[in-house]
């Protein structure tokens, strides 16, 4: 009965003060919705760090590449110390040095520490002869530890002697266990920081600072202008240990990654005061609940519109399912948009319609185990169907909207369009696995050769990587590398190596050489020679491997050829086109004009019949422009080898007719091992018009003479001479393979045949040219590709 009472009493109490009772549930509620907003905001700053990260790791590996290709530039240039310790050639392999790469100032040789060599000396004057271990401490101090370590050192950023800020890449030298000295490369700061792509990565989000540990006084020191960030900026850093140098990464107070989270939670918070409100109003008596009820109804419908209205503008995605047909029954404009589709559009399907075909079968497992109350809502990483065909990456989030133990009802989906991020995490898999690949990839060959009887006495182990041989297998035999070359390339190479052989110059050639699978690498050799008391004393050298650029660069070419020949024909098509339908309209509408305008059924008739004559003409140019068509957009026509003087046989066979007519006399002197690749249609065509017109344009005084002749000097060239009324090229020479060009007034000439024969013979990749003087005779080159 106590227990009874009290339970009474609280109740009572509840009732008695609703709005406290409403308030203090509005409080609990809104104190949780914050909480929640809390974790949601550590998630997305957790985000942020790990965008960072990635930006962080793109940027290290680009210093890293850089501070390779400096590492190769110093390595080459050690290379050409002799070993009496002075230099060879330094100029000229410092000159191409630079050139490979443009992100290098200048590159040096230090001899006992003192700047003896640069190039180029243009602007780099001023660190001349200037002695490194008498400068500051710092730069003693990181000269000692790149001897000490025996490995290169980059020091600075630093004021250089020669002017600017930039980094000095120092290698040590050993010769017979003994320092001879440094090869360095210099890098301007600017150039760095651009290489490693900070300049481009930086924008209104992210800042960055470079900074390096003073080796004297362990003091932190800053190089590019500071900073202004927030206490809750995120932050990040990486350290590179060539240069003990450490990058901050930085969000600026631009940023604000709390914006994402701002209207989910005024979301919520209304919700939650809603929430609060309703408690109140359930706690009334129930004499007030009914006078307060159409009130209630009306409050009811304006909270209804606000919901609606944030549930409109919200920044995800979101729709009401109905959880046993699958059929959308709201959707907000967010989620439109992210999918493509019209809002009538998207009730009219189903959801399962807009998944993934990959996914649907995992979300219908997830979905039976929510309605089975096994899970009450779930998360997943999914795909859809953009309206564009498009597949469109989301975190889809899944919430029923009927409660535990009842019959399933509806659900709310939530879609967050997280493609940008998706695609990001690509670009970086594919930065990492190049990493990777480059961190295995070779860039050269090094190696050492007599100078005449091309005995190879080093080569690095990258010729396993590039060529697929063992070191131990190309010195095996002193003939390894000629009897590896291309047999194409082979006579040539060698004839080109012995020319240098005793010259003081070193030279640079490409060849082809067998890899051990048996394929065909391309490589470009770089070949230094070494010189003693003036004589040559051993070929040094890199070879690298560029058979991708020569394929790249033959199928570029290729392109560019089809391309430019397709543009030239489709030009032509249309100035013929613009030129021969114009006419055809023009007097079609005149005719049209008169008809309309004829005072007598005869008058109409005599311009109909007209009409008539006009269309036919039309037709017919039509018919010859679609052949022109055929012959123009057919770039890859079928060839094959073909007995030319055959093909001339059959010609004459078929033009029997008009040879006996017009008692014409034809010397075949084209032999019968004369092959052409050819399209057999195109070469009937052409012989045919060629030959018809030297018979057709006879000269009325004597009897036709025709003489086929052909020439083979590396190309196979035919003549069609005759002996006819000839023309006046300087009259008509312009006009003579034009469309519809006639110049001896036969009323069966049509200037079609040799028009079509001309498009023909390009397409087939040839050309033809034509010799003629009136009255005596005309002679038709054409030249077979």
């Amino acid at each position: 009965m106590n227990l009874e009472k009290k339970l009474s009493s609280s109740t009572n109490i509840l009732f008695k003060r609703p709005k406290v009772t409403g308030a203090v549930i509005s409080l609990l509620l809104i104190t949780l919705i914050l909480y929640i907003a809390n974790q949601r905001y550590q998630m997305v700053k957790d985000d942020q760090r790990l965008e960072m990260n990635r930006v962080l790791n793109v940027v290290r590996y680009n210093v890293d590449q850089s501070l390779k290709n400096s590492y190769t530039a110093a390595l080459t240039l050690g290379l050409t110390i002799s070993g009496d310790g002075v230099p060879n050639n330094f100029d000229v392999v410092a000159a191409q040095l630079i050139n490979s790469n443009p992100n290098l100032q200048a590159v040096e040789l230090l001899p006992n520490g003192v700047i003896k060599y640069i190039y180029p000396l243009k602007g780099n004057e001023g660190a001349l002869n200037v002695d490194i271990f008498k400068l500051s401490k710092e730069i003693r101090m990181d000269a000692i530890k790149a001897i000490e370590h025996r490995k290169m050192y980059f020091a600075g950023p630093m004021k250089l002697k020669q002017g600017g800020v930039g980094i000095v890449g120092r290698m040590p030298l050993f010769f017979n266990d003994k320092f001879w000295g440094f090869s360095a490369v210099v890098i301007k700061l600017d150039t760095f920081l651009k290489d490693a792509g900070i300049r481009e990565v930086a924008n209104n989000r992210y800042a960055f600072q470079l900074s390096k540990l003073n080796p004297t006084n362990g003091t932190e020191e800053l190089f590019l202008p500071k900073i202004k960030t927030t206490p809750d900026a995120v932050q990040e850093s990486v350290t590179f240990s060539d240069g003990n140098w450490k990058l901050y990464m930085m969000s600026i107070p631009t940023y604000k990654p709390y914006m994402k989270i701002i209207l989910p939670t005024i979301f919520a918070v209304f919700l939650a005061a809603l929430s609060g409100f309703l408690v109140s109003l359930v706690f009334k008596r129930p004499a007030e609940l009914q006078e307060l009820v159409h009130e209630q109804a009306s409050m009811l419908l304006e909270n209804e519109l606000k919901f609606k209205t944030i549930f409109d503008q919200a920044a995800i995605g979101i729709m009401e399912v109905d959880s046993n047909t699958g059929a959308l029954l709201h959707v907000n404009s967010r989620l439109c948009k992210i999918l493509g589709y019209s809002a009538e559009e998207l009730e009219s399907k189903r959801f399962p319609a807009l998944t993934h075909p990959d996914d649907i079968d995992n979300d219908l497992n997830y979905f039976e185990r929510m309605k089975t109350g096994e899970i009450s809502e779930f998360e997943l990483l999914r795909r859809y169907i953009h309206k564009d065909g498009s597949v469109v990456w989301a975190n889809l989030m899944i919430t029923p909207l009927w409660l535990p133990g009842a019959k399933p009802t509806s659900h709310i989906t939530i879609l967050e369009d997280v493609t940008a991020k998706i695609e990001a995490e690509r670009i970086a898999v594919e930065y990492r696995q190049r990493l990777e690949s480059l961190i295995n990839t070779i860039d050269g060959i090094v190696w050492e050769a007599n100078p005449f009887t091309f005995e190879f006495a080093f080569i690095s182990e990258k010729s396993k990587d590039i060529l697929g041989y063992t070191s131990e297998e190309w010195l095996s035999s002193p003939t390894f590398w000629v009897d590896h070359i291309h047999p194409d390339d082979r006579e040539y190479r060698l004839h080109y190596c012995y020319s240098f052989a005793d010259k003081l110059e070193q030279h640079d050639f490409e060849y082809r050489m067998i890899a051990k699978d048996g394929s065909i690498v391309w490589l470009r050799d770089i070949v230094n020679v070494v010189i003693a008391e003036e004589k040559v004393i051993m070929l040094r050298g890199i070879m690298i491997d560029i058979t991708k650029n020569k394929q790249a660069e033959k199928d570029l070419n290729h392109s560019f050829d089809l391309v430019n020949e397709q543009n030239k024909r489709l030009l032509n098509f249309s100035y013929i086109v613009s030129h021969n339908l114009r006419s055809h309209t023009s007097n079609i509408q005149s005719i049209s004009t008169l008809i309309e305008s004829a005072s007598s059924n005869e008058e109409r008739n005599e311009m109909v019949a007209l009409l008539k004559t006009v269309s036919n003409s039309l037709n017919e140019t039509l018919l010859n422009l679609n052949k022109v068509v055929n012959i123009q957009t057919n770039i890859n026509v079928i060839v094959e080898p073909l007995a030319l003087r055959e093909y001339i046989n059959r010609t004459l066979d078929v033009l029997h007719d008009q040879i006996v007519l017009k008692k014409a006399q034809i010397i075949n002197k084209v032999g019968e091992e004369v092959l052409v690749s050819y399209n057999p249609a195109y070469l009937e065509s052409i012989l045919l018009n060629f030959i018809f017109n030297a018979i057709r344009y006879c000269h009325p005084e004597r009897l036709p003479l025709i003489e086929l002749s052909c020439e083979q000097n590396g190309q196979v060239v035919l003549k069609i001479k005759d002996n006819g009324i000839g023309m006046d090229l300087e009259k008509h020479g312009s006009e003579l393979f034009g469309m519809y060009k006639t110049f001896n007034g036969n009323a069966d000439s049509r200037g079609v045949g040799l028009f079509i024969s001309k498009n023909q013979i390009d397409a087939m990749g040839g050309k033809v040219t034509v010799e003629s003087e009136f009255g005596t005779g005309t002679t038709f080159t054409i030249y077979f590709k």
